[in-house]
């Protein structure tokens, strides 16, 4: 099959050219042979021209196989040139091979973007994504529905319609969050994400609906509260009023009218100076309690600023000196570096922390081998502060009800310290959580 080798054509057309052109060289040196030179060399010419179309058939070959990855036209194949030899069908059989697995790339690529956006259509989170410009690179349904409009190509649309929103989701800051109510019916928590794709900048939004889970844990919290409310109220309001029908007993029993004027006796008027004392005892409690509620709804908003957390830590500790000294305890400051800042309200945060050591002063109180420990570091993406003591700790009943203001497990206190330090901390965008072991270790948790 020597015959169907390409190289063997390309040499039998390149002797035929040899041969053609000393024919015609031998024709131009005889006389009376000019037509017969002329239409040989019509013949070589034709014969060049054959040989530059047989060879450049590969070129052709390659040039239309590099179009078709370009402009992702898999369907076309290379087989029409197999006969030319075997070096032609090995070639083609590869050429075919690789927009095979381009084919078979992209069918997957389509199979996975089907996928995904199957997953980001159905997903309860509004998502959506534009660019430096404004262009909307993508968009699910609920996105559309938080935002009012069934079809947009440019978030710019979007301040014409309703601006509140569109100035929401144009600010707010990567890795933050921010808290859109709508005026109908909508209270989104919105959160940004900044990528680069091939070069250029895009940002990414989610869009929550929290009304329905937050109407649901304010109808919990003021359930929680309105119960400590009452059980705090009714304890004033409970021995007052009974106080108040015994000592009527008192004045009707040992109150007598005598030569125009009152005489009590001296055993009922001991009983109404007690009385009097305790109703006036448990009026100052209840002032008090009122005078906590009005400290925990009336916090002033906090002035941020960049603290450096080493220096804060070393401030609580000298404000409690004294205090630690006195209670004969073993207490450590460590900070993982001198160079770690939060932004926050200095003496908001003071507060907090000198209230947590105080907490755990008195829950260690009467344990051996008492220690505290005040931390410093980070954590992932975050600053933490952690409080630690090694005192009896919290039960798990009490664990999810400690930061329900007016929640106590202390015989004395109001129990607002807690509540305060977790509505500071969500002031600062932060948190502040719990963890205990019993009688091994407690641990408070500030994070920013």
């Amino acid at each position: 099959m020597v015959f169907n080798d390409f190289r063997f054509r390309v040499a039998l057309r390149v002797i035929l050219l040899g041969l053609t052109l000393a024919l015609i060289i031998f024709m131009i040196s005889q006389p009376n042979m000019i037509f017969a030179t002329g239409l040989t060399g019509a013949v070589l010419l034709f014969q060049f021209l054959e040989l530059y179309r047989f060879v450049s058939q590969t070129n052709r070959k390659l040039t239309r196989f590099l179009e078709s990855i370009k402009y992702s036209d898999f369907i076309s194949g290379f087989t029409a040139d197999n006969k030319l030899g075997r070096s032609f069908r090995e070639l083609n059989t590869a050429l075919n091979e690789v927009l095979e697995a381009f084919r078979n790339t992209r069918s997957e690529k389509e199979e996975h973007w089907q996928y995904l956006n199957t997953v980001v259509q159905q997903v309860r989170t509004g998502i959506l994504s534009f660019d430096e410009e404004g262009n909307i690179q993508l968009i699910n349904a609920n996105a559309r529905k938080f935002i009012g409009l069934p079809a947009i190509n440019n978030i710019k649309e979007l301040e014409k319609i309703n601006k509140n929103l569109y100035d929401a989701l144009k600010d707010v800051r990567t890795g933050k969050s921010t808290l859109y109510r709508d005026p109908k019916d909508f209270l989104l928590t919105i959160n940004s994400t900044d990528i680069r794709i091939r070069g250029h900048e895009v940002k990414l939004i989610t869009l929550q609906n929290i009304q329905n889970e937050l109407q649901k844990q304010e109808l919990q919290a003021w359930q929680n509260l309105t119960r400590v409310l009452r059980h705090e109220i009714m304890n004033s309001i409970t021995p007052i009023s009974s106080l108040t029908s015994t000592l009527k007993d008192v004045l009707d029993h040992d109150l007598k009218k005598k030569n125009g004027h009152y005489e009590l006796k001296s055993e009922g008027a001991v009983d109404l100076r007690e009385g009097i004392e305790t109703i006036e005892s448990r009026s100052k409690g209840l002032i008090k309690f009122i005078d906590a509620y009005r400290e925990y709804t009336s916090l002033p908003p906090p002035v941020i600023k960049t603290v450096l957390l080493k220096d804060l830590l070393e401030k609580v500790a000298q404000f409690l000196k004294q205090e630690i000294k006195n209670s004969k305890i073993e207490f450590l400051l460590t900070c993982q570096s001198e160079y770690l800042t939060i932004q926050a309200d200095e003496e908001m945060i003071e507060q907090v922390l000198i209230n947590l050591i105080k907490n755990s002063l008195e829950a260690i109180e009467h344990t051996s081998s008492s220690k505290i420990e005040l931390n410093g570091g980070y954590d992932e993406n975050s600053v933490i502060i952690e409080v630690i003591d090694n005192g009896p700790g919290i039960i798990k009943e009490a664990l999810d009800k400690i930061f329900v203001p007016f929640f106590t497990t202390k015989q004395t206190g109001s129990g607002i310290g807690l509540s305060l330090s977790r509505q500071i901390m969500q002031m600062h965008n932060g948190n502040l959580t719990v963890h205990s072991d019993p009688y091994l270790k407690t641990v408070f948790t500030l994070r920013f």
